[in-house]
């Protein structure tokens, strides 16, 4: 039996009917060609086991967490038509996608100790005014102090989001999620997301510019870059590499937003057998230093 109500079962009716005369519903939520990456198929039937139950009484089958990059493809895929509309902030028409339904079960996307952390209300609160949700970069990054035990990946998210004037809007954010092993499964041990602007930039361009980045701060503030090699660049990757003026070779590594700004992601040394060693540098001490001087 369908538990759905009417409204929503219709959304899912009329998607269903433009897929059948290949009408493409998906150019209507894309300001971009950019591919999704959260394009795993969740509807109305696979909702239907959770419908009406409490996260507690909810149990996700082992294959959603088999792997981190399940984990992680997965989860945005559950959340990619859910939408929790704010009061006063419109930005369409009837029921959007699948509503509130898929929250509880993204919910048991995150590890127990995150849970309890930040408990399913608050969790809900987080997704206000998000409408759409569509994952277009997913990366594997180095580990960081904060959870030096979880594996850590930068994403990037496009969402559609609502507005007093009743527009809808495009907003994009970047981040990392945290992946922790439990038993033999994974799940999501943090989420942290950062909004991007597109007016800094313009305005203020030197620190959202990878090269200028390793000019000015490995450069200028840390007397440290002796010659700059040209930028390497591998889709939304872009490494720079240096000679050191202590004639060791540096590689900064930064991954492009689609506001075409620069984030600083990683650094390396290569050691004296050849390999390329995370290190952690931090300009700004040397800036201070400097000023001292």
């Amino acid at each position: 039996m369908c538990h759905y109500s009417s409204a929503i079962y219709g959304h899912y009716e009329a998607v269903k009917a433009l897929a059948t005369k290949q009408i493409d519903a998906e150019k209507y939520f894309r300001p971009s060609k950019v591919p999704v990456l959260n394009n795993r198929d969740f509807r109305s039937d696979f909702f239907n086991d959770y419908w009406g139950k409490e996260t507690a009484e909810i149990t996700l089958p082992d294959y959603l967490l088999k792997t981190p990059e399940d984990t992680v493809i997965n989860y945005f895929s559950i959340l990619r038509q859910a939408a929790n509309p704010q009061m006063g902030k419109g930005a369409g028409c009837g029921t959007l996608g699948y509503a509130r339904t898929p929250y509880p079960v993204a919910y048991k996307f995150l590890s127990s100790t995150y849970q309890e952390k930040l408990n399913y209300n608050q969790y809900l609160e987080s997704f206000e005014n998000i409408l759409h949700i569509n994952l277009i970069k997913l990366q594997r990054v180095p580990t960081d102090k904060k959870h030096p035990s979880s594996m850590r990946y930068f994403i990037e998210v496009e969402t559609i989001e609502g507005s007093e004037k009743d527009v809808a809007y495009f907003a994009y954010y970047y981040g990392y999620v945290y992946i922790l092993s439990e038993g033999n499964l994974y799940r999501i041990s943090d989420l942290e997301f950062h909004g991007e602007d597109y007016l800094c930039a313009p305005y203020h361009g030197w620190s959202y510019m990878a090269e200028a980045v390793v000019d000015i701060k490995y450069g200028n503030w840390c007397s440290l870059v002796k010659e700059r090699y040209p930028t390497q660049q591998d889709g939304f990757v872009k490494r720079i590499y240096f000679k050191g003026t202590d004639g060791n070779d540096y590689l900064i590594e930064f991954f492009q937003l689609t506001n075409d700004t620069d984030i600083e992601i990683a650094q390396y040394k290569k050691s004296t057998s050849g390999k390329w060693e995370l290190i952690k540098l931090d300009p700004n001490k040397c800036l201070e230093k400097k000023n001292r001087n």
